[in-house]
């Protein structure tokens, strides 16, 4: 790298959902590069793990003063990152959402002067949700047009915060990425025998279960493709629409077809157990769990919507219907669960895909490019895309 290192403050939320586990893992792989990498948040991110070289975790501690009637954490943040960038002497603050991340370090950057930069990923919600909310669109177009930067994780997202917020600025079009070391076919075959005998077939689906996420349909592509193929279906994931679903399954008669696993942390080993993965989701900004799955050579079924046609190649690594459609992608799920050659190349065009298109070394590169812009510094050999 010819550049100096940076300073770097990372802001995400810490502990749920796919945008922490992105922004702690572009963390880390900074970190190996020399840069000095500062977490600033309200309690340490699930995915930091262990002690890391180069990586600082600096803790928002809300002030509790009894005139609040609400902890003021927005505040303390827009304050501790004041703090750190001036004791640390950051160079760019890198925060995932915009709400209320952005609007904190545009406080930040307020208090400590111009030379700070901010740099804001958006990463679905504060955008196909929050900025639905009328009461809320005036606060996420300033979040993002007062950034020096702002990224997002699929073009249909930038289409979206566009159309909604009537945004006319650059927004740099950076996906998210596995990371080879971590997602890759693990042997479990082992493991596999604790869910289906030999010769059956395992469909997975995983998830926060919520209603966007249509975990009923992923129950009605099962029950078709399981009258086909024996099969297992493995939940992975908690949610307030679990309850729902189990009643669904008493209905359906497959209480013993399918396993609930829970929550779990460290998800490659899981993944890899998989013949399928189901992901038919009403809306995706990306889908990071259909890209974990491509990591680990699982193709996926899954709807056509939002960011997925970006990452899930039709007819390459997986297949794609309208939302919706479950007999569409049960057809889709049984030809490759019948078909042992279409299921080989559907495997290896994933693990092509996941290394190249979405690989840790490139997005990496293109955020580091996108600080050193911002800084006024010359920009490496990847050029991010803008739409």
């Amino acid at each position: 790298m010819n550049q100096r290192p940076l300073k770097i403050g990372i802001t995400c939320y810490p502990s749920l959902g796919g945008s922490g586990v992105v922004a702690t893992e572009l963390g880390k792989l900074l970190a190996e590069q020399g840069h000095q990498v500062h977490f600033i948040a309200h309690s340490i991110p699930f995915r930091l793990g262990s002690f890391h070289k180069n990586i600082c975790y600096h803790e928002v501690e809300v002030n509790d003063y009894y005139v609040f009637r609400y902890p003021p954490y927005d505040l303390s943040l827009a304050s501790k990152m004041a703090q750190v960038a001036n004791m640390q002497q950051l160079d760019v603050l890198h925060v995932h959402y915009a709400v209320p991340h952005a609007v904190c370090a545009f406080l930040a950057k307020k208090m400590v002067g111009d030379q700070l930069k901010v740099v804001t990923t958006l990463h679905g919600t504060d955008i196909t949700v929050l900025a639905q909310d009328e009461s809320l669109k005036d606060l996420i177009r300033l979040a993002i047009n007062e950034s020096d930067a702002v990224t997002a994780v699929s073009q249909d997202l930038i289409s979206e915060t566009r159309e909604l917020l009537d945004i006319t600025r650059d927004i740099d079009l950076t996906y998210n990425f596995v990371d080879p070391r971590v997602y890759y076919p693990r042997d479990v075959d082992a493991l596999r025998l604790d869910y289906a005998q030999p010769g059956e077939k395992i469909l997975m689906h995983i998830s926060n279960f919520r209603p966007v996420k249509r975990v009923g349909d992923v129950l009605e592509i099962f029950a078709r493709v399981n009258e086909e193929v024996p099969s297992k279906l493995l939940l992975v994931g908690e949610g307030p629409d679990l309850p729902k679903i189990q009643c669904r399954i008493q209905e359906l008669g497959l209480n013993d077809r399918v396993f609930f696993l829970g929550k779990k942390d460290e998800i490659a080993h899981v993944i890899s157990m998989a013949d399928v993965l189901l992901l038919p989701s009403e809306k995706e900004s990306f889908g990071l769990v259909a890209l974990e799955a491509m990591g680990c050579g699982v193709p996926t079924v899954g709807s056509e919507a939002g960011g997925i046609p970006e990452l899930v190649a039709h007819g390459e690594t997986g297949f794609l219907a309208p939302i919706g459609d479950t007999d569409a992608m049960a057809e889709y799920a049984i030809r490759i669960l019948k078909d042992d050659g279409l299921r080989d190349n559907l495997r290896k065009a994933c693990l092509e895909r996941a290394t190249t298109m979405f690989s840790n070394d490139r997005i990496r590169k293109e955020y580091e490019q996108i600080y050193y812009r911002v800084l006024g510094q010359e920009v490496g050999e990847l050029n991010p895309v803008c739409g």
